[in-house]
């Protein structure tokens, strides 16, 4: 069964452009010109990928890409005219997979959405693989059964993004990772975003969690200290 993208533009040029390429890629299509009546479609099924524009009429992108964040992980790619990277940074903050400034090829999107779609799957496959796995720096768990984290036995609530950085920070600790490195695990070997994305989730676990063991080295990235190296 194809997968089945919705695309929410309010440029019907657009539209149609990126829709005629992704169907002629054997995916599935729908397509709307505003964020209500796109979060309206949910209510009669759920999309395996959102291609979402920014500038929209009434309820912008951000605030569709928040919504959608909100119940579902499914995978978000962002096209829009706003190309500074404080744009970029919040979208991805708001839980977006890619950013996409226009103008761009649309083989270049399609690319993309194949990329996004073959991540989603290794990610899937990873956490069956997994499915007893836990892992422990202290009182920090992961636990990849249903991808959840604790402190101090308490659950903490994370984004995905949140979780694979911390999946894996946890499972090499005390290694130190370049941003450049975490980026691409998270988000990718051929993502072209800026590395503040990766200061931004680390900024947002550590408001969450308080003491959490992520230690920054300077000028370089990251890293998950433990002491108790030798008990993993």
């Amino acid at each position: 069964m194809p997968y089945h993208i919705f695309i929410v533009e309010d440029d019907p040029n657009i539209r149609d452009i990126v829709s005629a390429y992704l169907k002629k890629d054997g995916y599935k299509v729908s397509m709307v010109d505003n964020a209500e009546d796109a979060w309206e479609m949910t209510r009669e099924q759920q999309p395996d990928m959102w291609i979402l524009d920014i500038m929209l009429p009434g309820m912008d992108g951000y605030e569709l890409c928040k919504k959608i964040r909100q119940q579902s992980e499914v995978p978000i790619v962002i096209i829009s005219a706003k190309d500074e990277e404080v744009d970029k940074i919040l979208g991805l903050e708001l839980g977006s997979d890619d950013y996409l400034t226009k103008p761009f090829s649309p083989r270049e999107l399609v690319a993309r959405v194949k990329r996004l779609f073959k991540r989603t799957s290794a990610v899937q496959e990873k956490s069956d693989n997994l499915a007893t796995t836990e892992y422990k720096a202290g009182e920090l768990v992961v636990r990849a059964t249903d991808r959840r984290v604790f402190w101090y036995g308490k659950e903490i609530e994370v984004t995905a993004k949140e979780y694979e950085l911390l999946s894996n920070l946890i499972q090499s600790q005390n290694r130190a990772f370049s941003r450049e490195e975490l980026l691409s695990l998270i988000w990718g070997d051929d993502y072209f975003g800026s590395d503040r994305a990766v200061d931004d989730l680390v900024k947002r676990l550590r408001k969450k969690i308080d003491g959490l063991p992520i230690e920054t080295v300077w000028g370089y990235g990251y890293r998950l200290s433990c002491e108790n190296e030798d008990e993993q």
